[in-house]
């Protein structure tokens, strides 16, 4: 047989997915073989495995789907490096592949499935666990399977390595690239989620924004260098000082934003509850910006600490922009607060 369409595939022009694709193949192959099972495998070069993708079992020979084996005792590889793609005593051949003996094969057929580059991708294969003579319409067909499933797994690896891409793209977009937290983009989206939840569970929100008071000096007086260091170790004390559930990110230059959800809205002494949550989480964000720090060739950074506003939000009354002016309010004015009491301003004469 040497026309394609003596097959009658019945195979729709938008059956693009490797499952859609290769089941109604597999079926074909099972019919024309005769074989109890029909299966695609796809080959692991770098870890030397085998696996069974996709199969197709009738009568007694089970070939699970997510099989693994290793490569090197396939009948797959035999039958690769011998160019041998059909048996029909398996035992005689190639009886030394435990996986073939534990599967109870006795008639193998398979070829190759490989890149245009000539990688080895994977395998289609049918097996059978009697005796089943070679037909003539299947030497013709395993051609034409391996060419049209290189096309699906070629085709699903550049879908999965775009996607991983877009990922990776996505991911850098919303990340500060030098301490690793959530920017100033995905700060704003991870506030409109925790107002949308503080809502929905009738809390408080909790946003603080903290200044690294006289950052600059430090990167004057140290180097940019030691800048750097400084800014990832106080997000690094920053991530190690909240809970898992808040969220901390590097809004630009020496500003950090912690938010996190406060107190249930309709207890008793709510204002109270309110004070001690921000007092509490301003506290711990100032501990964890103070130095000294010790930059990596051992000398020590005196710093006194970062100005730290925290406000407690009413989520369903408040924007996002809104957050963030009052939050950048307060921090500011713990900013001027601290700088009083260090020139001594607010002592009485």
């Amino acid at each position: 047989m040497s026309q394609k369409s003596s097959y009658q595939l019945k195979i729709s022009s938008n059956a693009l997915a490797l499952e859609q694709l290769t089941r109604p193949l597999l079926r074909l192959l099972s019919q024309v073989t005769g074989m109890e099972s029909a299966y695609l495998t796809i080959i692991d070069s770098d870890r030397g495995r085998q696996y069974v993708q996709y199969a197709l079992n009738e009568d007694s020979m089970i070939i699970p789907e997510g099989l693994s084996v290793p490569w090197e005792d396939t009948l797959c590889k035999r039958a690769i490096d011998e160019n041998r793609f059909y048996s029909d005593n398996v035992s005689e051949y190639w009886g030394d592949s435990e996986a073939a003996t534990a599967l109870g094969i006795k008639t193998y057929v398979s070829t190759p499935i490989r890149s245009k580059t000539g990688k080895l991708l994977g395998t289609v294969c049918a097996a059978s666990s009697r005796q089943i003579p070679a037909k003539p319409d299947v030497e013709a067909l395993l051609p034409v399977l391996s060419e049209l499933l290189t096309y699906a797994l070629e085709r699903e690896r550049l879908i999965d390595e775009l996607t991983e891409r877009n990922a990776e793209l996505t991911s850098l977009a919303l990340t500060d690239s030098l301490t690793g937290l959530p920017n100033h983009r995905a700060l704003q989206s991870d506030l409109e989620h925790l107002l949308a939840l503080a809502a929905r569970e009738h809390k408080y929100a909790l946003l603080s924004v903290i200044d690294l008071d006289d950052f600059k000096q430090v990167n004057d007086t140290y180097g940019h260098l030691a800048g750097d260091h400084l800014l990832k170790t106080v997000a690094e004390n920053l991530q190690n000082s909240l809970r898992s559930s808040d969220i901390v990110g590097r809004a630009g230059g020496d500003e950090f934003i912690v938010m996190a959800l406060g107190p249930a809205m309709n207890q008793n002494d709510v204002d109270n509850e309110v004070r001690l949550a921000c007092e509490a989480l301003q506290n711990r964000l100032t501990s964890a910006t103070q130095g000294p720090f010790t930059l990596e060739d051992g000398e020590r950074i005196p710093y006194p600490g970062a100005s730290v506003g925290v406000v407690a939000l009413t989520p369903d009354s408040t924007s996002v922009t809104e957050a963030l002016e009052q939050a950048d309010r307060e921090m500011y004015r713990v900013k001027h607060a601290r700088r009083d009491l260090l020139t001594g301003s607010t002592a009485n004469p």
